[in-house]
């Protein structure tokens, strides 16, 4: 009898959650996350979205500037967030729901700035770097010595590289392409400096370490399901 009443409870609390949008936050990053009409589309947006789906979930997915993304995830209960880096430091601040991606970062720069050289982390410093608030790009480069002007997202950062305000920015190689595609820039016009090891990390989609129990098993079995009939668009 005690067992029946358990599972009528659980089952009623996850009736409950299902009928209520759940917060999905994420940042600007074409083409996987971009705002159109006011509503967050992308391929990458759509893969989250089919993983919701599979789990029988409606997400509202709202877009951001990192910072404040980060933020909420790790403040509001049943909160989910992508694409977040999963470090050691992160590990017990979210509840990690599946794998969607990885990322290779290091230094992106304009490629007529043949002034700038760049073999090793220590030559960097000689530098202008934007860095983005709570990005684990920042934290590791911070830990290794490196200062930089700190921005509330990737999309700032690049705006102050354009306008010459910094030297170098971080990110993907691949997400380079993208944003120079977002920012209508010709071709070549952004150039892949220096990669760094210690930036080469997996992307997942993640919830707020006190997010229900029930909602993040039905979204790790829709993550595998999912990915047994598709591949995720941020993998390269």
């Amino acid at each position: 009898m005690k067992y029946i009443l358990t599972l009528f409870i659980l089952v009623l609390s996850f009736s409950t959650l299902a009928e209520k949008p759940l917060l999905v936050v994420t940042e600007l990053a074409p083409p996987n996350q971009v705002l159109i009409d006011g509503t967050v589309q992308g391929r990458g947006t759509q893969y989250i979205r089919d993983i919701f789906k599979q789990a029988g979930l409606t997400p509202d997915i709202q877009m951001y500037p990192w910072a404040r993304a980060y933020k909420m995830a790790s403040e509001e209960k049943n909160t989910f967030i992508y694409s977040i880096a999963r470090t050691a430091e992160r590990e017990n601040q979210f509840q990690w729901v599946g794998e969607i991606g990885r990322f290779e970062m290091g230094f992106v720069g304009l490629s007529d700035r043949t002034d700038i050289v760049i073999n090793n982390i220590n030559q960097a410093k000689n530098y202008k770097i934007a860095m983005q608030h709570n990005d684990f790009s920042t934290q590791t480069l911070t830990k290794m010595g490196v200062e930089g002007v700190i921005t509330s997202d990737i999309q700032h950062s690049y705006q102050l590289l354009l306008a010459k305000k910094v030297d170098l920015i971080l990110d993907d190689p691949h997400y380079m392409l993208q944003y120079s595609d977002y920012f209508k820039l010709k071709p070549g016009h952004l150039k892949f400096i220096f990669k760094i090891d210690a930036l080469t990390t997996v992307a997942y989609l993640a919830a707020n370490k006190d997010t229900d129990t029930v909602l993040i098993e039905k979204m790790q079995k829709a993550h595998k399901e999912i990915n047994k009939t598709k591949k995720s668009p941020y993998g390269k």
